[in-house]
């Protein structure tokens, strides 16, 4: 269940200290809020040292003391096992980049708040680099950091706690709760290269609620400028050396996207009775975001310049009356004619005559881009009754996408296009409801000192999928489709009114856990959870968990459960057709359900649940100020989601298509749909230390923390995905990752150091779907890197404090790449620590 720990609030002091909204000493907040987690456990909080299974429990402090403003990116250098990476051209992935927790997909990482289930983004990532093509996953990045009182990582499977997706592990953001106080913050920053321009402000209080309740609420506004690390792109360089006029240098940009108005407000409530503690807290968010997509070369795009490979242009009848005469774009050795000699036989077309080169003469070059909002409520009460201790709750969230695509056109629509070539192709909302209603209590037991721990609950949640219909422009067959202009919006066509609606799905699930402390040394855990779906059935779940302490210092600890991951109405509804690097040109590629009939002709069968089995073993060791974990785990998941191969539509089919009612079929050269179709093994080594020491005149902790990971792909439906596919699956991500962090502070200073390194990695460049290339594939091998972030600061007693500091310390980007020159990436776009180079800031704020 995802309400965490109704017993623990009474039986420890410290959680009820936590939970009651009464304002704390600074020492206070140090030495309970910093150090204990109820994450994975429904007995008491637990310390990292003292937990059955792993946990990361960062502190909402070190959370923000770096130079990252986005929580993804801030997670990504505090938790070794946790990667992100900068997604400059994939439709919506690029607004709500996915994250890996233990090299698995995004949706396989469950998002609480407060301890309660937090909904899923909207975005439906369809080009993931193979490992997270077809996850959707939560949008972590719209909680601002100032209202974190600290981030919990459980580094372990709980689907039998907490239900679907937590197959990989579960973070969860716990709100700050003040009844008095504020801080307000100014934040800027900027890349080495000069661009990127970052502002974020940032706002909290605390209030009273009578003498029994507070109120805390924060607001962040940031504002970020686009990066560009690009370089011009052979067939642009080719266009404009040909006399081509308009052909921009460079034609197409690599890098971050822009976002504006990025706005986020946390509200957290509690009140306080006698017996009875209500609570209320919830989030809204939006922003714009505004990225580049792929040139349209004025030589070669299919269904807009040319339909057969560069050779001529192609050319519209306006009326059918007449004919149009053939306009040739090369001569008889392959290579461009010049602009002066094609656009003299442009000219002389007859007027019923049409052709793109007429007013788009250099190409163009699409920006892709959407309005995000998300908001969320949670309320309920807990409480004691007897012997028992109760949490009721629901709560509603969504996540809405209305997405934007410009300096386009809908080809098919000839000179009849909308003003300022803007499109909006429609959008996407995920909503989700929860009822929860969770009881425990404590059962004496003559064989141990400390009680039985049983908790038991029960949850209804519903989930649903809208799909927006586009604007007119965005979804027309225009009066040339039928000459071979594709239609809709280029880039990214707009859903059409047939495929457009709300797909919903409703389960129910109850559990019981028990823990039991059997002796002094011996603790043993176990979990239950039955959960009912109306879309495909059921599933049981189990967890068992044990520790053995051999002294005060040593300790093992192991953990074997058994989870799954529900598919979305998302993935098994979505339609959509998008444009995609198809290794040596732009492609339409259509992605249908799995229930569509074309779809089943290529292979599709309806979606069911990942299941997985997930083992774990660990060693804590402690001593004075010294702690040791290590832990190593093996993830094994069934029936893996994802989206498949492209496969290629042959004329009849796509004729058939058109027939059966699926007229915008006609522009479409391949499908792809999401199916269970191979299954991995992902086995890992978890280290973690720390150590606290007087030096340099003052208080120096050092932190080091390292992951080694590897998945491997134990079958696949050779049908589904390739050798290309199996082969990023397994080499993409870096096999190592961690850092060392030195912490220093001394009265009112404090410095931060930190290591972060990165081993080898694998990147598919353009997915060209070929791992050679000798045989026509961009493959592209990254070397490990150190990257060195840098942090200073003063905190005065008047409540003001600075920071200076810059990540990335020595401006360390990969290896230029290989293929830069194919679509204009200066770097490899998938690296692992980013490609923008060095970033600089400074944080002023006044804390009262």
């Amino acid at each position: 269940m995802v309400a965490l720990a109704t017993a623990l609030l009474s039986t420890s002091p410290v959680a009820r200290a936590q939970d009651s909204g009464t304002s704390t000493t600074p020492d206070a907040a140090t030495t309970t809020l910093d150090t204990v987690s109820v994450l994975g456990s429904r007995t008491k909080p637990r310390t990292v040292s003292s937990s059955a299974v792993p946990i990361d429990i960062i502190s909402g402090e070190e959370f923000r003391n770096q130079g990252a403003t986005d929580a993804l990116d801030q997670l990504k250098v505090l938790v070794p096992s946790f990667n992100v990476s900068t997604i400059p051209i994939d439709d919506a992935a690029s607004l709500v980049r996915p994250a890996n927790l233990r090299g698995l997909p995004p949706d396989n990482t469950l998002l609480l708040v407060n301890g309660k289930r937090f909904h899923r983004s909207a975005v439906i990532t369809f080009l993931g680099h193979g490992l997270s093509d077809g996850a959707q996953g939560p949008d972590l990045s719209v909680f601002p950091s100032l209202a974190l009182e600290q981030v919990d990582v459980l580094r372990d499977g709980a689907a039998a706690q907490y239900g679907s997706d937590a197959i990989a592990g579960v973070l969860n953001f716990s709100l700050k709760k003040l009844r008095e106080g504020g801080t307000a913050e100014v934040f800027a920053g900027q890349y080495y290269e000069g661009d990127g321009l970052t502002t974020q402000y940032s706002a909290q209080i605390g209030l009273p609620l009578t003498e029994h309740g507070f109120a805390t609420l924060t607001a962040e506004w940031r504002n970020a400028d686009d990066t560009s690390r690009s370089v011009q792109r052979d067939d642009a360089a080719a266009a404009a050396a040909a006399g081509y006029p308009g052909v921009k240098d460079p034609a197409q940009i690599w890098g971050s996207p822009k976002v504006d108005d990025d706005l986020k407000l946390v509200a957290n409530l509690g009140y306080d009775t006698e017996n009875v503690e209500f609570y209320l807290f919830g989030n809204y968010a939006k922003r714009e975001v505004d990225g580049g997509f792929y040139y349209r070369d004025p030589t070669a795009r299919s269904g807009v310049y040319s339909n057969d490979g560069g050779q001529t242009l192609l050319v519209g009848n306006l009326t059918g009356v007449g004919a149009c005469p053939t306009i040739a774009l090369r001569d008889g050795a392959g290579n461009l004619l010049p602009y002066g000699t094609v656009s003299g036989a442009v000219a002389a077309l007859p007027a019923n005559c049409f052709t793109f080169l007429s007013s788009l003469p250099g190409g163009f070059t699409p920006r892709f881009g959407g309005k995000l909002e998300d908001a969320s409520v949670f309320a309920g009460a807990k409480g004691t009754w007897g012997e028992w201790y109760w949490d009721v709750s629901g709560s509603w969230g969504r996540n809405d996408i209305e997405f934007t695509i410009y300096n386009t056109v809908n080809a098919s629509l000839g000179p009849d296009q909308p003003a300022g070539l803007l499109f909006r192709p429609g959008g996407n909302t995920q909503t989700e409801k929860n009822l929860n209603v969770d009881v425990s209590r404590d059962i004496p037991v003559s064989f141990s000192s400390q009680p039985l721990r049983l908790a038991m609950g029960a949850e209804w949640r519903e989930e649903s999928f809208r799909i927006s219909p586009g604007d007119g422009p965005s979804t027309a067959i225009g009066p040339l489709t039928e000459q071979g202009f594709a239609l809709g919006s280029n880039g990214f066509n707009g859903f059409s009114t047939r495929t457009a609606g709300t797909f919903d799905r409703r389960n129910w699930a109850a559990y019981a856990d028990l823990e039991a402390q059997l002796t002094e040394r011996l603790l043993l855990a176990g979990a239950l959870r039955y959960e009912d779906y109306d879309s495909f059935g059921s599933t049981t779940t189990g967890k068992l968990t044990a520790r053995f302490d051999f002294n005060e210092h040593f300790a093992l600890r192991g953990a074997y459960n058994t989870g799954f991951r529900a598919p979305t109405p998302g993935q098994a509804n979505i339609s959509q057709i998008s444009t995609v690097f198809g290794g040596t040109a732009l492609e339409d590629i259509a992605t249908l359900p799995p229930t569509n009939p074309i779809a089943q002709l290529k292979g599709a069968q309806p979606l069911t649940p990942e299941e997985s089995r997930n083992v774990s073993l660990g060693a804590v060791w402690t001593e004075g100020d010294w702690l040791v974990t290590l832990d190593g785990y093996q993830i094994k998941v069934e029936d893996r989601i994802a989206l498949s191969t492209s496969f290629a539509v042959t004329p009849e089919e796509r004729a058939a298509l058109v027939a059966g009612g699926n007229a915008e079929a006609a522009s479409i050269s391949q499908v792809t749909y999401f199916g269970n179709a191979f299954d991995t093994t992902t086995t890992g080594v978890d280290l973690v230390t720390s150590f606290k020491s007087n030096d340099f005149g003052g208080v120096t902790t050092y932190s080091l923390a390292a992951n080694w990971n590897r998945t491997k792909v134990d079958r696949y439906d050779t049908d589904f995905i390739d050798e290309a596919r199996v082969y990023k699956l397994e080499k993409s991500l870096p096999r190592t990752k961690g850092y060392f962090s030195i912490n220093h502070q001394r009265q009112i200073f404090h410095a931060n150091l930190r290591f972060n390194y990165y081993s080898s990695w694998y990147e598919d460049h353009l997915d060209s779907g070929v791992i050679s290339a000798e045989d026509g594939g961009l493959p592209i091998y990254g070397g490990s890197a150190l990257i060195v972030d840098a942090e200073v600061g003063w905190k005065f007693d008047s409540g003001l404090y600075v920071s200076v500091g810059a990540q990335n310390l020595f401006d360390r980007v990969p290896a230029s790449n290989p293929w830069g020159g194919v679509a204009g990436a200066q770097y490899p776009v998938h690296s692992p620590y980013g490609f923008n180079g060095g970033f600089y800031y400074t944080r002023v704020g006044w804390k009262f």
